[in-house]
């Protein structure tokens, strides 16, 4: 006799792409017709209760064998600082009739970070033979996936440095890095493999050779290339708060690197302590952290702090700060 399927279902972790992509085939499973729309329902967490969730997968379905009922951001919401009595009281119900939900009814919950073990909801799926929690995360070896998912989803080939090149500009961000696949694979249209001039051409690659030559610059203390790499990211059509966020990420990197290194570390190890398994760009970040000393680099993140709170306060705009932000750390 074969096991019954869950009748509610946990996805989490930082792997939206994945996790969407999960949801999408329930949805397909539902088919696509009106009977399939009238039994399928999509909930925002933050403003729903348990008693709502689970009265809609409790209704029978309407000419159907399945209910499905997608709740987006919930169990991560009723557990926050501040949800009070209310979070309780929702966390209390779920635990408690999730497990007894009819066999018609296929909940899921969609979690964008990681549900910690603790959770009485995370517990009550790994408890109940009518539960189901799968967590994804982004591969730490986002190389190797980028290789497999050209040629799983795109029937495409994509050479190691193409795929490491696009690898080290994503920043970890899955579904990024697919559609910029969707663009490469689309414009060499299975002819040759994709290139590592292809992810030049047609990615965000270039932005991130200017961000390299906005950090040489103001490591040099040159200021007018560092505003010259600015207005080409600009130029590229990149956003202000985006090119705020490649250059915190560099900073990061140039920080991580030098504490690595001042502390005798080697270069062949770099990777493992910047927590990456693609070695792309490492000799660049080892060159560029030697520029610096430590304590430039810990003053420059302390200024960088200081610029994004004025830029989420609304004391400043993006577009006033980065200018500014560049004549002070060139100064």
């Amino acid at each position: 006799m074969s096991k019954p399927a869950p009748t509610f279902y946990i996805f989490h972790g930082d792997d939206d792409l994945r996790i969407d992509e999960e949801v999408e085939k329930m949805r397909a499973r539902m088919g696509s017709g009106a009977e399939a729309d009238l039994n399928t329902a999509e909930y925002d967490g933050q403003t729903v209760d348990a008693a709502e969730i689970i009265g809609a997968a409790s209704a029978y379905p309407f000419l159907f064998d399945k209910r499905l009922i997608i709740v987006k951001g919930m169990l991560a919401w009723i557990t926050r600082k501040g949800a009070g009595e209310t979070g309780k009281r929702n966390v209390e119900r779920l635990a408690a009739d999730l497990p007894k939900l009819p066999e018609w009814a296929r909940v899921v919950f969609c979690e964008r970070a990681k549900v910690p073990d603790t959770h009485k909801v995370i517990k009550a799926a790994r408890e109940s033979e009518s539960g189901y929690e799968k967590l994804f995360e982004v591969p730490r070896d986002a190389t190797a996936w980028i290789i497999k998912r050209a040629a799983d989803q795109y029937g495409a080939e994509i050479e190691m440095p193409a795929a490491a090149a696009l690898a080290s500009v994503i920043a970890g961000d899955l579904r990024r890095a697919d559609n910029e696949l969707l663009k490469l694979a689309s414009y060499v249209g299975g002819a040759r493999p994709i290139r590592e001039s292809d992810v030049a051409l047609l990615t965000p690659y270039v932005s991130e050779a200017n961000v390299f030559q906005m950090a040489d610059a103001i490591a040099e203390g040159r200021g007018g290339a560092a505003l010259e790499a600015y207005g080409k990211l600009i130029d590229q059509g990149e956003e202000p708060l985006m090119i705020y966020g490649m250059i915190v990420r560099q900073f990061r990197l140039l920080l991580l690197a030098k504490e690595h290194l001042a502390a005798g570390g080697y270069t062949s190890t770099l990777a493992e302590a910047l927590n990456t398994r693609s070695g792309y760009g490492l000799d660049k970040i080892a060159r560029q952290s030697r520029a610096f000393e430590l304590d430039q680099l810990e003053r420059i993140y302390r200024i960088l702090q200081d610029y994004d709170r004025q830029m989420k306060t609304g004391a400043i705009t993006p577009e006033l700060a980065l200018p500014l932000l560049i004549g002070s750390l060139t100064r």
